[in-house]
């Protein structure tokens, strides 16, 4: 499989998390959220990892990667001077990437696991067009707190729409529902729901441009966000000149993703993973880290 560069959101400012979520010590042996992360993608064939920080967060990132992560491991990055959203995340990797090739983007904050990134990198090395790694719902949710999930909506294998519900829960009894006041209310446990791991052609540096001006040009503060442009791609709203750009292959995985929304999440990821080293789901070690962390 040839190398696809993956392009890792660790720009947030997660505020209300009240740390840096990526360095959050979740694995069994207290590896952070960006150990489990960048592991899970070299081996599924990644590289280089590309990984987008703020100027704030950024350095204590740097610091981590650099102590702990192995010399083998191609790892750039970019810092996100303002936060203007992600479609302006990914573009403060472009100096990072080769722009004739395509590339992924995946969430700081997620752990979508080997199998699921190793999905986004068969079809960018194969097919090199845009495509959606898409989850099952009951397997996109940890924790208790109401979560905001992207349903898609897929025809003949392509993303049709994308619609956000927000205050999505599960109930004990494998249900799910959302308090978002729309409807329908009860969500079926096996939508396909976005977890932004994304693969784009890189045709799409240009529409990620334009995105960017467009919205800067009508507002200053304008903050311009992934799926947005991919629904307006989807829907025909946004004008491409290559009109292929407007197909978004899903591959749904039935792969778990385990994200780290809130506080109370932790405790329950760290349970979970172990699990799914007892299971033989996950490996018990990560790529060789240079140091053990501490608890």
């Amino acid at each position: 499989m040839s190398s696809i560069p993956l392009v890792i959101l660790a720009a947030g400012r997660a505020r209300r998390f009240g740390g840096v979520k990526p360095l959050a010590p979740i694995g069994p042996n207290h590896e952070a959220v960006i150990d489990l992360l960048a592991s899970d993608a070299v081996s599924a064939g990644f590289s280089p990892i590309v990984i987008v920080v703020n100027p704030d967060s950024g350095p204590q990132i740097r610091e981590h990667v650099a102590t702990v992560w192995p010399d083998d491991v191609e790892v750039r990055f970019a810092v996100q001077e303002r936060p203007f959203g992600t479609v302006h995340a990914v573009l403060a990797a472009r100096d990072q990437v080769d722009p004739t090739r395509p590339f992924a983007v995946a969430n700081a904050d997620d752990l979508y696991g080997a199998a699921a990134l190793g999905d986004a990198a068969r079809h960018l090395t194969e097919e090199g067009t845009n495509v959606l790694v898409g989850f099952l719902l009951r397997n996109a949710l940890v924790g208790s707190d109401p979560v905001t999930r992207g349903v898609c909506e897929i025809t003949d294998g392509r993303l049709a729409a994308i619609s956000e519900r927000r205050q999505v829960v599960a109930a004990s009894d494998g249900s799910f529902e959302s308090g978002d006041g729309l409807e329908p209310v009860a969500l079926d446990p096996d939508s396909v729901v976005s977890m932004n791991l994304w693969g784009f052609a890189p045709e799409m540096w240009a529409v990620f441009s334009a995105a960017m001006e467009a919205a800067s040009n009508a507002s200053e503060d304008a903050e311009v966000l992934l799926p947005e442009i991919v629904s307006q791609l989807v829907d025909g709203d946004l004008p491409v000149d290559v009109k292929s750009l407007r197909k978004f292959t899903v591959t749904v995985t039935t792969s778990r993703c385990i994200g780290i929304t809130h506080p109370g999440d932790l405790d329950v990821v760290r349970a979970e993973l172990v699990r799914e080293v007892e299971r033989g789901e996950r490996p018990q070690e990560l790529f060789t880290l240079r140091t053990p962390r501490d608890p």
